[in-house]
């Protein structure tokens, strides 16, 4: 069976944490129903007799409709409403789930009615008990539930959204909340002649600038396993744990998607910004020592030596005239491939370090 592909992993645990969200809320609401009432809710007029096969069904609808929510936050939504205020976000989208919620009511409801009554869905004492339960505290009670399900799923989308999917899944997890070293890949993408371009076009037409160049380079990281670290004014930090970096090349590939993303939407920055954004990267790999630190603001930061080597060996990309320079760690690590040339320049000396590094200028072949 085929794996999945990277980018198609990134979007599945965006996705699932809905449904669990989901799931797991419904779940809590059913126990603290069983507590108040000190039994299983029991069938009525308006109320589904809730036998195990009923149960089964409204648990797979409410996973469902988090994975659906999930789903078109991911795909739709987060786009349509990028540009609002996180107030509006909220306001928009829970008034847009509200609508859809409607609906898929007037789908499951029927259905779990003829379920419960063991007839067909078009038997018409399963429209005269949903019709009763529309006007009733059941349903009163049930919109509750939802919209508070709603709304705590939708601040979850737009907290990850903020600080970043895969740094709140390590929140969560405690994952860092003991320093741990681990070895890492870090990629300084840095773009070519900011200040020049900032003082060309004005400081607010810059911002829509990197707001666009940010998210133009995304699919191309996402794509190769990369993770976002920190956006530095015009800079990207990318990372990757080392195993996972050098397979398959995957660092290297990732720069070169990018470039390559970025050259497509060459006519979109024309007409938008009239320049074409370029930008040039330094690589290296080393320990780093990752954990949560902060009181007022928590993070999740790597602190060590080759963040600082990785920066050195960047800001050298224009001395070699080169887009982008790798060290000798690094390509250690890096399989041969017939569409990469590594060309050495020797060993280098970096600002503020005592040891000399080789490093490697890497390009495509041309008929590679």
């Amino acid at each position: 069976m085929k794996s999945l592909s990277p980018t198609a992993k990134y979007n599945l645990q965006r996705i699932l944490p809905f449904g669990i969200i989901w799931l797991f809320l419904a779940i809590i609401f059913f126990i603290v129903e069983i507590g108040v009432t000190g039994t299983i809710p029991k069938g009525n007029e308006t109320r589904i007799d809730l036998t195990p096969k009923v149960l089964f069904f409204a648990l797979a609808s409410i996973t469902f409709i988090g994975l659906l929510i999930g789903t078109i936050e991911l795909f739709y939504l987060n786009q349509r409403f990028a540009q609002k205020s996180f107030a509006r976000k909220i306001l928009y989208k829970f008034l847009f789930y509200s609508l859809l919620f409607s609906v898929i009511t007037l789908i499951t409801y029927p259905i779990a009615a003829s379920i419960e009554l063991g007839t067909s869905i078009l038997d018409p004492k399963v429209w005269t008990k949903f019709t009763v339960y529309l006007t009733s505290w059941t349903n009163i009670s049930s919109l509750m539930q939802l919209g508070s399900m709603l709304l705590i799923s939708l601040f979850y989308a737009e907290i990850s959204e903020n600080i970043g999917h895969g740094v709140l899944l390590n929140f969560f997890t405690g994952k860092y909340h003991t320093p741990k070293e681990e070895r890492r890949i870090f990629m300084f993408v840095d773009m070519k002649s900011s200040t020049t371009i900032a003082e060309k076009i004005g400081h607010t037409k810059y911002f829509e600038l990197l707001k666009a160049y940010y998210r133009d380079l995304s699919p191309a990281i996402v794509k190769h396993s990369g993770e976002i670290y920190q956006y530095v004014g015009d800079e990207i930090v990318i990372t990757w744990p080392l195993k996972r970096g050098v397979q398959n090349n995957r660092c290297l590939e990732c720069f070169f998607t990018m470039k390559k993303d970025l050259l497509k939407k060459a006519s979109f920055y024309q007409e938008q910004f009239h320049i074409t954004p370029s930008f040039k990267a330094g690589m290296h790999e080393g320990i780093v020592t990752t954990g949560e630190i902060g009181v007022v603001k928590q993070e999740i930061i790597y602190t060590g030596d080759v963040l600082n080597t990785t920066a050195r060996i960047q800001s050298l990309c224009n001395n070699f005239e080169t887009e982008l320079l790798i060290s000798e760690n690094l390509k250690k690590g890096l399989s041969d491939s017939d569409k990469l040339t590594y060309t050495p320049l020797g060993n280098t000396e970096l600002k503020g370090k005592a040891t000399a590094l080789q490093l490697f200028k890497v390009s495509e072949r041309i008929n590679g």
